[in-house]
């Protein structure tokens, strides 16, 4: 046999898998060259072969198999800013809340029972949530001011010039006098619910709401190592930082 004959029956053989149909006819299969008598699809053993192989490949459409991927990889319609935090009934806030003293209640309110892991640490999955709303924050610090400051961001209400959070009492205290918000405790000064109530340079939690006596109900991070409810005499706090 030629290397022309042999390079033409190569090229048969070639266009026959691309299209076994044309196996009938194409003389591929035969010795000679010569055109093959007159046969069905399934008179040729070659193009049987490739149907029998063929028959365990379902066909799908270029559509469709593109469809998959595209469907798997589409975003969830929506997902909140701040995840749950766990062992919390986490509630919304914000669009039921009329005013921003409401609002930061509501968020300190969630996050009550979140307790450091282990107690005394300043650290647990919560904390470093509390931490990420405070430019600079440093890990196992005390977190007090980082969760007035979480809160308060949370409500739409960042503390800081810039809203970047503050990381302790005095510091908050600070920015209050810069901004005339801070109210200095005495003899009639009643806070709102939703300020910062300061104890010093020492602690700053929030007021959750003012008794008929004259106690404060608040809700202040680090705490006995955790979000803790309080009750505070009207003597204890040296100022508020007024926030609505």
């Amino acid at each position: 046999m030629s290397i022309e004959t042999t390079l033409a029956r190569v090229a048969s053989i070639r266009q026959a898998l691309a299209d076994p149909a044309q196996l009938i006819g194409s003389g591929a299969g035969s010795s000679g060259g010569t055109e093959a008598p007159g046969s069905t699809t399934s008179s040729s053993p070659f193009v049987a072969a490739l149907a029998r192989a063929g028959a365990n490949y379902p066909a799908a459409s270029a559509a469709a198999a593109l469809e998959a991927p595209a469907a798997a990889l589409e975003a969830p319609a929506s997902a909140p800013a701040y995840p749950p935090l766990a062992g919390v009934a986490y509630q919304p806030y914000g669009a039921q809340a009329a005013t921003p003293g409401a609002r930061i209640v509501q968020a300190a309110e969630s996050q009550l029972g979140q307790a450091e892991q282990p107690p005394g640490s300043n650290e647990s999955p919560a904390i470093a949530t509390y931490r990420g709303a405070t430019a600079g924050a440093m890990p196992g610090a005390p977190w007090c001011a980082y969760f007035a400051s979480w809160v308060a961001r949370e409500a739409g209400e960042p503390i800081g010039a810039s809203g970047e959070g503050l990381g302790s009492a005095g510091e908050i205290w600070s920015w209050a006098q810069s901004t005339g918000r801070a109210v200095a405790n005495g003899p009639g000064v009643v806070p709102k619910p939703g300020d910062l109530i300061v104890f010093g340079n020492e602690h700053v939690g929030i007021v959750r709401a003012v008794l008929p006596g004259g106690q404060i109900q608040t809700i202040e991070g680090n705490y006995e190592n955790k979000v803790a409810a309080n009750v505070r005499s009207p003597s204890e706090a040296t100022g508020y930082v007024e926030m609505g």
